[in-house]
């Protein structure tokens, strides 16, 4: 018995793309502290340098590679030196960009680098690590998704694109799959989260811009990806904003639009002008590489609970009231 508590586990390998900041940041150090071997990669490989010095002292072994998922072949070559002629166990989706602005007046370029990078990225690493799983038979495939592969984003059109073109793509993967009951496909639905991408995005509205009222603290989805590497499960709504607009928009999709989008406009009709900019779609930049983005109350979800109970009081009574009109 004792022998068998001294038996090591072994020491998984884990991708994770856009690691450099934000929800990427935390899940790279939530599995560091796991004691797992990372493969983290980004754009931006001062700041995968930085995480990496990060994650060593919690006793991980980290290799930096430099990877714009939205090019196939540099996501083909992120696979191979992740293996490197041994296995990849975990493979984690996550880099994205976000662009807002009216759809006409958004340069349609802009709108199409979202879609590559946040739909077709993720196929990109799906089609790169798949051959791996198939070949030690077996793997996890874990897609960071968002609420927004379910309530679209008013003045998002590419990022909502992406996001429910996400939905289909994984859902189509998990069937494809069905014969291969140790590889698994999960998605990760969260809330709108703390993190800097709302200062890395693309802006065509000519007004600053801040997230919803209510954010979560990404350490929190990375304790959830964690779990599901642990624990694989097909899907993961984290917080219960996410559970709720998800639900809201199932069963009332133009109202909840609808509010979405009032919402949105009434913020931007009082918020301070800005010129337009492309944010980090095309190049990364050097500023927000932090986990969080200082919008929110880290590392204290709980903390929002009262919100969260008073804004589904007042959508679930905006519901009812439009159901029985």
């Amino acid at each position: 018995m004792e022998n068998d508590q001294h038996i090591k586990r072994k020491i998984r390998t884990i991708v994770i793309t856009g690691a450099s900041s934000g929800a990427g940041r935390a899940i790279a150090l939530a599995f560091a502290r796991h004691g797992d071997h990372l493969v983290i990669a980004s754009r931006n490989i001062a700041a995968l340098e930085e995480l990496a010095s990060e994650c060593t002292m919690f006793g991980a072994e980290v290799k930096c590679i430099a990877c714009d998922t939205s090019h196939y072949h540099q996501v083909l070559n992120l696979a191979s030196a992740a293996a490197d002629g041994g296995e990849i166990d975990i493979w984690v989706n996550n880099a994205g960009v976000f662009a807002i602005g009216n759809f006409d007046q958004t340069p349609l370029e802009v709108s199409e680098q979202v879609i590559r990078t946040n739909l077709l990225g993720y196929m990109h690493g799906a089609h790169a690590v798949l051959p791996y799983f198939k070949k030690q038979g077996y793997g996890i495939l874990i897609n960071n998704i968002s609420i927004g592969g379910f309530l679209p984003v008013p003045f998002g059109a590419g990022y909502s694109a992406a996001k429910f073109g996400l939905r289909g793509f994984s859902a189509s993967l998990k069937s494809e799959l069905r014969s291969y009951p140790n590889i698994h496909v999960c998605d990760a639905f969260p809330g709108f989260l703390d993190t800097p991408g709302m200062q890395h995005a693309a802006n065509y509205t000519g007004k600053v811009l801040k997230p919803g009222p209510l954010v979560y603290d990404p350490d929190r989805l990375a304790i959830e990806i964690l779990k599901l590497s642990l624990n694989p499960r097909p899907e993961k709504m984290v917080g219960s904003f996410a559970s709720l607009m998800r639900l809201s928009s199932a069963l009332f999709p133009t109202l909840t639009t609808a509010i979405a989008g009032s919402i949105i406009r009434t913020y931007l009709k009082h918020a301070k002008a800005i010129p337009p900019t492309n944010g980090n779609i095309f190049c990364t930049v050097e500023y927000g590489n932090a986990v969080h983005g200082g919008w929110g109350i880290p590392g204290k979800p709980k903390a929002h609970r009262k919100y969260i109970a008073l804004g589904a009081v007042i959508l679930l009574s905006a519901l009812l009231i439009k159901k029985n009109s």
